[in-house]
């Protein structure tokens, strides 16, 4: 299965950019936040991250987008693996 992770840090943004990239790519499931990257509560990641078994691809539009601190994309490429 392929997952798509859209996430915006303020309500004024808008996930519209991020979501057509992820439906053109052929995504099978959208999981989407309204949230600062700096959180670490966010339901819609960690409900992907439940769901996810060997084999499945998560995609993103922009690295920053899943995560906002290196030790955070390390942890979660340490999950992903």
């Amino acid at each position: 299965m392929i997952f798509g992770y859209a996430r915006v840090s303020t309500d004024d943004q808008n996930l519209s950019l991020q979501i057509d990239a992820l439906t053109h790519y052929g995504i099978d499931k959208l999981f989407q936040e309204k949230v600062t990257g700096a959180k670490k509560d966010r339901p819609q990641l960690e409900e992907m991250i439940n769901l996810l078994r060997e084999g499945d691809s998560v995609v993103i539009y922009k690295l920053d987008r899943i995560s906002r601190s290196t030790k955070h994309l390390i942890e979660l490429s340490e999950l992903f693996e």
